[in-house]
């Protein structure tokens, strides 16, 4: 045990999160890479294979709802925050026209239904972001 965890007790309250940003080129060959990050952060919370799953495919629907109208030569970021039992996802690009995904098309209902919780916001700039927010479910549900 090291000196500082012994004169520092962890509080229950308090809620560890870890972030990783990954920023590339808005181009769908490099989309591969958030699917291999997803699944391999979504395994460190021990979601379920299923869950993995889906969560490789709502990163890659809400980066294809993205690329269509991002500024020529702009970086796709993708920020993912770690909780306990969670995993939240921002996928942003600043983009030509600020549009938000039509929440009424069948590519944002497959997204609800991977993801659970899905938002999405534009900024005065015109930086689309889709936010994504998946919980881990028990062993043995869906």
């Amino acid at each position: 045990m090291s000196q500082q965890s012994a004169s520092r007790p962890q509080d229950p309250a308090i809620v560890q999160r870890d972030f990783v940003e990954i920023r590339l080129p808005a181009d769908s060959a490099y989309l591969s890479v958030l699917r291999t990050a997803t699944a391999g952060l979504a395994a460190r919370l021990d979601f379920t294979l299923d869950d993995i799953e889906d969560l490789r495919i709502a990163v890659d629907e809400a980066c294809a709802m993205l690329l269509h109208q991002t500024v020529p030569g702009s970086d796709l970021t993708c920020v993912f925050e770690l909780e306990r039992g969670a995993l939240s996802i921002q996928v942003s690009a600043p983009t030509v026209d600020g549009r938000l995904p039509e929440r009424d098309t069948f590519a944002w209902t497959v997204l609800t239904a991977l993801a659970g919780q899905v938002d999405a916001t534009v900024d005065d700039d015109k930086h689309v972001s889709i936010n994504l927010h998946k919980r881990r479910g028990r062993p043995g549900t869906s």
